[in-house]
């Protein structure tokens, strides 16, 4: 995949659960990804932070479209180990969430992610940024199938 934004948006909308959820691309370079998700209540736990399945799939799929930017032509990168450490309840508007490669390789790729809860409101001040959740993968990269 090329690193910009046009074609890391046109990854994004292959995958259903992305869409669904409502992840969208807002930055790209190589072996570099920021996504951002608006919270709506579907995405809530009972105790009115986001489900940690949804900080959980939001790291793994931007550190996978990081990964995916440094993958060659006709190969895809897929999650092979996944590891997210939940670091305080995520509150607030939407997550953020920051990827990069910090090694890649020929079939594996090492990754690590940072969400953030933005809270607050836009007019005048800017949102405030709350670290909820780190995370760390490693990526397999694998011949692209056709069936």
């Amino acid at each position: 995949m090329k690193a910009d934004l046009e074609s890391l948006r046109h990854f994004l909308s292959l995958s259903p659960f992305m869409v669904d959820l409502g992840v969208e691309a807002t930055a790209v370079a190589e072996g570099r990804v920021s996504t951002v998700l608006t919270l709506a209540p579907r995405h809530l736990q009972h105790t009115g932070q986001a489900h940690a399945g949804v900080s959980s799939t939001l790291a793994d799929h931007t550190m996978g479209s990081a990964a995916q930017t440094l993958a060659p032509e006709g190969w895809w990168v897929v999650t092979a180990e996944l590891k997210v450490s939940l670091l305080r309840p995520a509150k607030g508007r939407r997550l953020v969430c920051d990827a990069v490669v910090i090694k890649p390789g020929r079939m594996l790729m090492f990754t690590e992610a940072e969400v953030w809860a933005e809270t607050g409101a836009d007019h005048g001040e800017g949102p405030t940024r709350i670290l909820v959740a780190k995370a760390s993968a490693t990526m397999a990269v694998t011949p692209a199938r056709k069936d």
